[in-house]
């Protein structure tokens, strides 16, 4: 069952079943945070602040302060360097949401270290299956290899376990996804943790988004202030955000994730980044460029998006019956969520004198796509993203929905 049918079924679940699962067993709990409190909840044993709500006006603040200290980093690490002078021109690479899709942005990522012009990133971020590429990509080429076999030798026995149809009833989710969770404890290891430390040592960022279900809120979870952190949990909590934010609601369990107000314990349910944005940056409310400026901190800034889908409407003939019908509206929705979400953020880029470059997806893609993680449709579409990349990409300069009828899609050169 691909993405969007998963979400399609979670929400017949709600529509026909939620007497029952009201009435049933369900899995317990620690309380949740009250709604006044909700802004005040802190991970416990992390002295500053490590996360982020993107519309909230302390933590927008909070992110600017963050902001400003990555600044001052990079700059004394550059003059270790022996580079004075201006800041040089900055890379941002956000990365979206798309399942077993994700094999296209690992490809990429892979293609373009090949072709010798992929940048080093001031900032990295990543939300569902972008989430688990983030890492990777964020600490460059080097660790091409292990985002290769990350999506190319993966099937979904390495990912989730079914569970029995009453799991709809009186359980928290569809299937379990302890396999997925032995593979990132695999690949995201201490070490790895630690090379991102460093990195945050010179002036860079790498975010993930999760969704507060509690809540109802984004949160962007700053992985490189957990790494630098150096506390004893910092690697288990990084394994928990990058599960959480892949966690397709109903069909893999929440993460729950401790906090505290005032010493008093609580409990946050985490799941999918994807269930409030596809793809995300910087919050929207900081005028980067502006907000820069005043801090005497002025250059160029490129913004690179990688989405992991498509975006060209697919045509299929839907037959006259419930479920096919509410599966194909809730697929269309999530597309057309992902499309909004880049044309949001071309707006902001746009307000900020951010350079906008989009890389998705070509509709000439047309192998079919049976079953999730099918190792045979993974490995052509990293082989795509691969080619895409070496043969120099022609990145989009604007969101679909405003582009003409005449713009082609790029192809790979073979």
């Amino acid at each position: 069952m691909s993405a969007p049918a998963r979400t399609s079924w979670l929400l017949l679940v709600t529509l026909f079943l939620a007497p029952l699962l009201c009435a049933g067993c369900t899995a317990s709990r620690r309380a949740a945070v009250p709604p006044d409190l909700v802004d005040r909840a802190e991970v416990p044993g992390f002295s500053s602040k490590i996360r982020y709500f993107p519309r909230d006006a302390d933590d927008v603040d909070a992110f600017k302060q963050d902001f400003l200290q990555a600044a001052g980093q990079e700059m004394a690490y550059l003059r270790t360097q022996g580079r004075d002078g201006a800041l040089p021109p900055a890379a941002f690479l956000a990365i979206s949401g798309g399942g077993d899709d994700g094999a296209f942005g690992a490809g990429f990522l892979n293609g373009w270290s090949k072709a010798g012009t992929r940048p080093q990133f001031k900032l990295v971020t990543g939300i569902s299956t972008g989430a688990l590429i983030a890492p990777f990509a964020f600490l460059g080429p080097d660790y091409d290899d292990r985002l290769k076999q990350f999506y190319t030798t993966i099937s979904m026995e390495d990912v989730a376990v079914e569970r029995s149809m009453l799991s709809v009833l009186f359980d928290d989710a569809m299937a379990d996804n302890a396999p997925l969770r032995d593979l990132v404890k695999k690949h995201i290891t201490r070490d790895l943790v630690d090379a991102i430390a460093a990195e945050h040592a010179k002036g860079r960022i790498l975010l993930v988004g999760t969704t507060n279900l509690d809540a109802r809120r984004p949160v962007l979870w700053n992985l490189t202030k957990i790494a630098a952190s150096r506390h004893p949990g910092a690697l288990k909590l990084f394994h928990e955000v990058l599960i959480a934010s892949a966690a397709i609601p109903g069909t893999f369990p929440p993460v729950m994730i401790d906090v505290e107000v005032d010493h008093k314990p609580f409990q946050e349910m985490h799941v999918d980044g994807g269930t409030v944005a596809q793809v995300f940056i910087y919050p929207a409310a900081i005028r980067i460029t502006e907000f820069a400026r005043e801090h005497g901190l002025e250059r160029e800034r490129k913004l690179y998006i990688i989405r992991n889908a498509r975006l060209d409407p697919q045509w299929a003939q839907v037959d006259r019956r419930v479920l096919p019908i509410a599966f194909r509206a809730v697929s269309t929705l999530i597309q057309y969520q992902g499309i909004g979400d880049l044309y949001r953020i071309y707006s902001v880029t746009r307000r900020d004198d951010v350079d906008f470059n989009l890389a998705f997806i070509p509709a000439t893609f047309n192998t079919p796509h049976t079953a999730d993680f099918d190792t045979t449709y993974m490995g052509k579409l990293f082989q795509l993203g691969y080619d895409l990349a070496l043969a120099g990409y022609s990145w989009h300069k604007e969101p679909p929905a405003i582009w003409s009828q005449e713009t082609p899609s790029p192809e790979p050169v073979r």
